[in-house]
């Protein structure tokens, strides 16, 4: 089977590709590399520098490729603070890319999209875990156009008798056992590649963002999922979709909550590094819990994780270590 994965240069995209491709998948990477790395791309897959908002570059990908049996969309911006400082870029970019891409797929006549979608939809939840079926009030633009992005596939899928599987994911770690593939860039904003740089001395400290939430320590509470078993989540959906023609939303976690307190801790434990940190004030836009309830994704698609915390620690310490010798 042929998959089209949106934004494969880029961190989760990038695993998604390893993965399709060790399942024996042929895979086409579309990234216009603003946020992606080449460095990231699979040596198997086809590559195409293109945005998806140039919908006739997009059309003319499909047309080369001939029959395509599923498009994973992975591309999007992903950054909270930034939302909020700039919501316009952000509803461009994950909203209007979604229907310029949607065209496309209209035009190649392909059936099956799973989408990345995030957490950020609830909001501040009123209840946890959190349910699929649970109020969605996003309290920034990320979230804000993720919700949108969501609504425009599902008004798509049921015009055109197509499926869908949409993703919320919670906090998503840890990088791929080959070292190859992670989280690259400079600013990161990623709560365990930032405790991780602390670490090694890339960045001078870690900071603790908000103490004075209603959780256990007063730190935010998050669930945390290793991108491993996330892509091996959107394997599974993919396949139950295009064999059952079907459509679906699932959450993506652990199930399991750690505060930012006790992930720094776990990771001074694990590392037996002393981590640099200091606590500041709450980061704009974060709400105080975010917990997956993960029975649907488990009962529907037979999906549940491997991968623990301290497997997500160790892996990133390696992985950005490794970048710091490059």
């Amino acid at each position: 089977m042929k998959v089209v994965v949106t934004g494969g240069a880029g961190y989760i995209g990038s695993h998604a590709v390893y993965a399709l491709i060790e399942k024996g998948y042929e895979v086409v990477i579309i990234d216009n590399l603003s946020r992606g790395y080449k460095e990231n791309v699979h040596p198997e897959a086809k590559f195409y520098e293109v945005d998806l908002r140039d919908v006739e570059e997009v059309k003319n990908v499909f047309d080369k490729e001939g029959k395509i049996d599923g498009i994973m969309h992975f591309a999007g911006y992903i950054v909270v603070p930034e939302s909020v400082e700039k919501p316009l870029m952000y509803f461009n970019n994950n909203v209007y890319s979604v229907e310029k891409l949607l065209e496309a797929a209209d035009h190649a006549n392909i059936n099956n999209i799973v989408f990345s979608s995030t957490a950020a939809v609830y909001g501040e939840p009123k209840v946890v875990p959190i349910k699929e079926g649970d109020v969605k009030e996003p309290v920034n633009p990320y979230g804000e156009s993720k919700l949108a992005a969501e609504a425009l596939i599902r008004g798509w899928t049921k015009a055109r008798s197509k499926n869908h599987v949409i993703f919320r994911y919670f906090n998503v770690a840890g990088t791929h056992p080959s070292g190859k593939i992670g989280i690259r860039g400079r600013g990161l904003t990623h709560l365990l590649p930032c405790v991780i740089e602390a670490a090694i001395g890339k960045r001078e400290m870690f900071d603790v963002m908000g103490t004075d939430y209603n959780t256990r320590d007063g730190s935010c509470i998050r669930d945390f999922i290793h991108v491993v078993d996330l892509v091996e989540a959107h394997i599974k959906g993919l396949e139950w979709s295009i064999k059952n023609k079907q459509s679906g939303i699932f959450n993506l976690g652990s199930g399991t909550g750690y505060s930012v307190l006790e992930v720094l801790n776990e990771a001074i434990k694990e590392l037996n590094i002393d981590i640099p940190n200091k606590l500041v004030g709450r980061r704009k836009g974060d709400p105080a819990t975010l917990l997956a309830n993960v029975d649907n994704a488990a009962k529907t698609l037979g999906w549940a994780t491997t991968q623990q915390l301290k497997t997500m620690i160790k892996s990133e310490y390696n992985f950005r270590k490794e970048l710091e010798d490059e």
